[in-house]
C-alpha cells in the first residue's frame, strides 16, 4: 500500500535557513518558494529573473512520516525522481546520498513512523570554470542543460521532488519487477512472449489480447498471427495487457508487438566513381514491421519550466494534438531530459513513435570518472524504464554533439558508454550517436536565410538530406498572449529591451531572433505600425514557411525519410519562437498549417519561392503525396486568386498513387498581371486533399505611388 506524505520546504541561504512553507509533491521547490514570496507568474514581465538569487541555495523538504505497517509487512520510502544531488535524513542523520534525477531510490524504514524525514537538495551543479553562464555550466553532470538558458528557455534552475514519492508497505511476496520480452518470427506471423519477474514468491501471470480476452497464465506464451502495433496512420495500435499476481500484490502492464529497424535510406549507398573511397551517409530510415515509414512530427521539449508540475492530463492534451495533426513521431530532445511515465504510456496508446535522446546537448561531455559513473547509473535506469514501451523506436546519444561548439566524436567516452548500455540492455532498438549524423540536416530556423540569400521555399528545394530533424520558422505569439506577458508600457512600439528581449523576441540567437523584424519588414508592403500588424505578418510567414518545408521534405522521399520541425511546445509564453503550441496548451495558426501539410493524402505544390512580382512568370509543380498504407487517387483543379480574380491554370488527375508513394504531376506557368494587390493564393481544389498557398505579390510602382497618395 502506498502512503503519500505531506511536505514542507525551506531555503538554506548563506545567512541561514529560511521559514518553512507548504510544498507540492511532485513539484519543484522554486515554484513553492516563489509562491510564498509572492513573485508572481514567471511568464509575466521579468518575474523569472527574481529566481536567479536562489541558484546557490540548499533546499530542504521535511515530512513527519505517516504510514501504517501491518503484521508481516515492511515499509520503504520510495522516491522515483529527485532533482538533482540530495541526501535523505531521518531524525537528522544522513541515511542515503544520491546524485541523479532519473534513477529512483528506496530507503528501508525500520519503525520510523512519526519521525521526521528530510530531503536535503544541494545547490545546482555548476562548473565554475565555464566560460559563459549558460549550458556549459552543466557539461559535467547529467542534469538537463536546458534550464541553464536556451534561445527559447529563460535561465531558470529548478530542482525538487519532481516525480512521485511515497512510503510503500510490502509483504514478502511483493513483486519488485515484472517485465515482458518477445521475439517475432521473420515473417511476423508468430511471436513468443516471455516474462521475467523479481519476487521471493511464485508469480502468476495472465495475458490478455487487445480486446481483453484472456490467453491463459504462465511465464511464456506462443501466439500465432499476433496483432501488431503500428504508428499513427499506418495501422492499429494493438496493445496486449498482462497482470502479474501473488497472494497480496499485483502489477499490470502493456505490450505492443512490433519490429523496428533503422535501414539505409533509398539511394543512400553511393559507390564512388573513383578512388579514394569513402563511406556513404548514415542510415536514418525507420522500418516498422517490414514497412518503410516516413517519420513526420516535431521536436518535443519540456512543456513547462517546472517539470515537476507536468501531469498526465497535460501530456494527454498535448500528445492528442500531435496525433490529430497527423504526426507519427516526436523527437524528445536531449537538452530537456526524460519525461514522466505517463508520456510514454500515452504515446503507446496514440501510436506516436518516440525518439529518445539522453540528456546531453550542445556540450563537450568530457568523460571524467565521476561523470561517467553517474551517466552509467542514469542511462541504465532510463533504458530499463523505457524498453518496455513500444512507442520508443530509437535511442540517440544527444543533440548536436559532432559540431564545432560541442567538439565530441564517436570516440568520446560518454557516447561509447551509451552505445554499450543500449546494446547490453535493449539490443534490438536502433541507436545513433547524435543528431545530426552525416547525411541529416539541422536548420534553418528562419523564414529568410541571410547567408543563403533565399527563403525557406528555395532553401529546402536546394537541400538534399536523408532526414530533416530540426528546422524552424519563427512566429509571434498572439496579441492576447503578448498583452499578458509584456507590460503595457513596453508593448508598442516594439524595442529590443526588457520583457521583449527576455521573452526571446530579440537576442535569443542573433540580434533579430526570434521576432525577426528585419524579415517582417522585408515582406511588408505597408508600415507595421501596430502590434496587430506585426503579429499578422509574423503568423503569415510562419504558417506558409512550415507548410513549405514539411511538404518539400515529403516530396524528397524516399531518399528523405524524416521531417521533424523545431519545435512542438514551449515551457513558458515566448514573445516569438518556432513552437507550434503556445504555453501551456494553445495551438498557434502554424499548428493548423502543419496539420494540413501532414495529411496522409494531399495535393501539394512545389513553388520555387514565396515573393513574386507583377510581370514575372509564376510556376509551380503539382504533386500528389500519399503517406497512407493504401493506394489513393485524386483530381485537382488548380487556380490562382489575385486581386479578386480567379485564373484557372490546369486540372490534373493523379491516377492511382501507391501506398507510401508520391507522384509528380504537371508544372503550371502563368505571367502575373499588374494589379493592385499585395498577396495572391494558389489553390489546389481536390476535396479533402485540397491545399492552398498564400504568397507575397508585389505590384508595380504606379500602384504603390497611387496608394501612398491616397493614405
Amino acid at each position: 500500500m502506498k502512503f503519500y506524505q505531506n511536505w514542507q520546504a525551506r531555503a538554506i541561504r548563506e545567512d541561514g535557513p529560511g521559514e518553512w512553507f507548504a510544498a507540492q509533491v511532485p513539484g519543484n521547490v522554486q515554484c513553492d518558494y516563489g509562491r510564498m514570496m509572492g513573485w508572481g507568474d514567471i511568464s509575466v514581465g521579468e518575474n523569472v529573473t527574481k529566481f536567479r538569487q536562489t541558484e546557490g541555495y540548499t533546499w530542504e523538504y521535511r515530512t513527519a512520516l505517516d504510514y501504517c505497517v501491518q503484521p508481516g509487512e515492511t515499509a520503504v520510502f520510495v522516491a522515483e525522481g529527485i532533482d538533482y544531488r540530495f541526501d535523505l535524513l531521518i531524525g537528522g542523520e544522513v541515511k542515503l546520498s544520491h546524485e541523479g534525477m532519473f534513477s529512483r531510490v528506496e530507503l528501508p524504514l525500520d519503525a520510523c513512523a512519526g519521525q521526521e524525514l528530510t530531503v536535503r537538495i544541494h545547490p545546482h551543479p555548476i562548473r565554475e570554470s565555464a566560460e559563459f553562464a549558460d549550458r556549459q555550466q552543466a557539461d559535467q553532470c547529467v542534469k538537463p542543460p536546458v534550464c541553464y538558458e536556451w534561445d527559447w528557455h529563460p535561465r531558470m534552475l529548478v530542482s525538487g521532488i519532481w516525480q512521485e514519492t511515497y512510503v510503500e508497505t510490502r509483504r514478502t511476496d511483493y513483486i519488485r519487477r515484472c517485465e515482458a520480452f518477445y521475439t517475432l518470427s521473420d515473417d511476423l506471423s508468430f511471436v513468443q512472449i516471455r516474462f521475467e519477474s523479481d519476487c521471493d514468491a511464485a508469480v502468476e501471470i495472465e495475458l490478455f489480447d487487445p480486446d481483453g480476452k484472456s490467453l491463459g497464465t504462465g511465464d511464456c506464451f506462443d501466439i500465432e498471427n499476433p496483432r501488431l502495433w503500428w504508428c499513427a496512420g499506418q495501422g492499429e495500435q494493438a496493445l496486449y495487457t498482462y497482470e502479474a499476481r501473488t497472494d497480496s500484490h499485483a502489477v499490470r502492464g502493456q505490450i505492443g508487438l512490433r519490429r523496428v529497424r533503422m535501414v539505409m535510406n533509398e539511394g543512400g549507398w553511393v559507390e564512388p566513381i573513383a578512388f579514394p573511397k569513402g563511406r556513404s551517409v548514415a542510415p536514418i530510415q525507420l522500418e516498422l514491421n517490414g514497412r518503410r515509414v516516413f517519420a513526420k512530427g516535431s521536436n518535443w521539449v519540456n512543456p513547462d519550466i517546472y517539470n515537476g508540475l507536468i501531469d498526465e492530463s497535460r501530456y494527454d492534451a498535448l500528445l492528442t494534438l500531435a496525433r490529430d495533426a497527423h504526426m507519427n513521431i516526436l523527437r524528445c530532445w536531449g537538452g530537456s531530459g526524460i519525461n514522466k511515465k505517463a508520456f510514454y504510456d500515452i504515446c503507446d496508446r496514440l501510436g506516436l513513435m518516440v525518439w529518445v535522446e539522453f540528456p546531453l546537448a550542445c556540450n563537450n561531455y568530457v568523460g571524467t570518472p565521476h561523470y561517467l559513473a553517474v551517466l552509467e547509473q542514469e542511462a541504465a535506469a532510463i533504458i530499463r524504464d523505457l524498453r518496455g514501451h513500444c512507442c520508443v523506436v530509437m535511442y540517440c546519444g544527444g543533440n548536436e554533439l559532432f559540431n564545432n561548439w560541442s567538439l565530441m566524436t564517436d570516440q568520446s567516452l560518454a557516447l561509447r558508454l551509451l552505445n554499450k548500455l543500449c546494446y547490453e540492455l535493449d539490443r534490438d532498438r536502433p541507436f545513433i550517436m547524435t543528431s545530426p549524423v552525416f547525411g541529416m540536416g539541422h536548420g534553418g530556423y528562419t523564414f529568410y536565410d541571410p547567408d543563403a540569400k533565399c527563403d525557406v521555399f528555395t532553401l529546402f528545394q536546394k537541400s538534399h538530406c536523408t532526414a530533416y530533424t530540426e528546422f524552424g520558422v519563427p512566429g509571434a505569439s498572439s496579441v492576447e498572449d503578448l498583452r499578458r506577458i509584456i507590460p503595457q508600457e513596453e508593448l508598442f512600439p516594439i524595442r529590443d529591451m526588457g520583457s521583449w528581449r527576455l521573452h526571446h523576441a530579440f537576442g535569443a540567437w542573433g540580434a533579430q531572433r526570434w521576432l525577426c523584424m528585419d524579415v517582417l519588414n522585408m515582406y511588408a508592403q505597408e508600415p507595421l505600425d501596430s502590434l496587430e500588424k506585426v503579429v499578422d505578418m509574423s503568423v503569415w510567414l510562419q504558417t506558409e514557411g512550415y507548410k513549405a518545408v514539411f511538404e518539400e521534405a515529403r516530396r524528397q522521399a524516399p531518399y528523405c525519410s524524416m521531417a521533424i520541425n523545431w519545435c512542438y511546445c514551449e515551457p513558458w509564453v515566448t514573445a516569438a519562437g518556432n513552437s507550434l503550441i503556445t504555453y501551456p496548451l494553445k495551438p498557434k495558426p502554424a499548428y493548423e498549417a502543419v496539420k494540413t501539410a501532414l495529411r496522409p493524402v494531399m495535393m501539394s505544390a512545389r513553388i520555387p519561392k514565396f515573393d513574386w512580382r507583377a510581370g514575372e512568370r509564376f510556376s509551380a509543380e503539382i504533386w500528389m503525396l500519399n503517406d497512407a498504407p493504401r493506394a489513393a487517387r485524386e483530381t485537382a483543379r488548380v487556380t490562382l486568386l489575385l486581386a479578386g480574380e480567379e485564373y484557372p491554370l490546369i486540372q490534373w488527375d493523379s491516377g492511382d498513387v501507391g501506398a507510401n508513394e508520391n507522384r509528380i504531376g504537371p508544372t503550371v506557368n502563368f505571367i502575373l498581371p499588374d494589379v493592385d494587390a499585395t498577396q495572391m493564393t494558389l489553390r489546389l481544389d481536390a476535396g479533402e486533399a485540397s491545399s492552398e498557398y498564400r504568397l507575397c505579390y508585389r505590384r508595380s510602382e504606379k500602384y504603390a505611388v497611387s496608394r501612398q497618395m491616397n493614405m
